[in-house]
């Protein structure tokens, strides 16, 4: 049994632009509001605590799930399930894996109690990717087995997700032929879905898995391509892309033609704070690209 739910904001989101997603929510707000649906306006709230955390702004996303937690009632089942997601979100967000998986866990049971298989999913990808990689592809699997054979269709929407999250399971182990076969896989997906900018993505994945097998000639012609239609599409490349291209030009000892890269995928980075976590990394490109701040 499945209780699918489509609330008037889950078409806002931007995952790579959550400080204007989460104006997008105060816009929607006073809408949201007026409809008197208390569940439906906790699960707002709990949606602009996840913008909040994906900024790392910690104290005003617990400060926002707090009120969500003081609200909450036998009323409003689904907001609770997503107000356990996303202090889970933000504790993993935060560098706090171990605390994190123990809401996770609470919003699957939760999740399952209501009958909602797309949440229930997430909760399962989400121990995918907060427990320790012995266990990841376990809860992987049982993610994407769900989604399967659920006839929600917003659980089965998490297919492609779920595909790629196992490529990167295997690619964590070494396994490299096993993770592009997974990448491939979710690469259909997406293809069929006709999401443009997932399937770039997943094209992208593919293309540092080629990399990671020793081809980076090929890797690179993928990764121009890809950062070709990012432009067509009148879109900005991210830095991964920038990135990926610069170290396929110094595994084929083309470091000049790397430096410009390695520049821009520094000032992506630092822009978004995509890598606020990675200062070596971050340290690497800004040297490499010859970044004067």
């Amino acid at each position: 049994m499945t209780t699918p739910i489509n609330p008037p904001f889950d078409d806002v989101w931007d995952y790579a632009h959550p400080a204007e997603t989460e104006r997008r929510f105060q816009n929607l707000l006073p809408a949201i509001a007026a409809m008197g649906d208390l569940d439906i306006l906790l699960q707002l709230f709990t949606q602009m605590a996840r913008a909040q955390g994906l900024q790392h702004r910690f104290a005003d996303a617990n400060a926002t799930l707090d009120s969500v937690r003081d609200q909450l009632t036998e009323f409003t089942p689904l907001a609770k399930v997503r107000y356990l997601l996303e202090r889970g979100r933000c504790l993993r967000s935060a560098g706090q894996s171990v605390a994190a998986c123990a809401w996770f866990h609470e919003a699957y049971d939760a999740a399952q109690h209501v009958h909602h298989d797309a949440l229930s999913v997430d909760a399962l990808h989400m121990l995918g990717i907060a427990d320790i990689p012995a266990r990841s592809m376990q809860w992987n699997q049982a993610a994407l087995a769900l989604a399967e054979t659920s006839e929600d269709p917003h659980a089965r929407k998490w297919r492609g997700g779920l595909l790629n999250n196992i490529g990167w399971s295997e690619f964590a182990a070494g396994h490299y032929a096993q993770a592009l076969e997974w990448f491939q896989q979710a690469l259909q997906c997406r293809a069929a879905e006709r999401e443009p900018r997932e399937t770039r993505i997943a094209r992208w994945c593919i293309a540092r898995t080629t990399r990671a097998l020793g081809k980076s000639a090929d890797a690179l012609a993928m990764q121009l391509a890809i950062r070709s239609d990012w432009i067509d599409a009148h879109e900005e490349p991210d830095g991964f892309v920038a990135e990926e291209i610069a170290e396929c030009l110094l595994d084929l000892g083309r470091p000049d033609e790397a430096q410009p890269y390695c520049a821009e995928a520094y000032r992506r980075f630092t822009a978004n704070a995509t890598l606020a976590d990675q200062p070596d990394r971050l340290a690497r490109l800004r040297e490499l690209g010859q970044v004067m701040d």
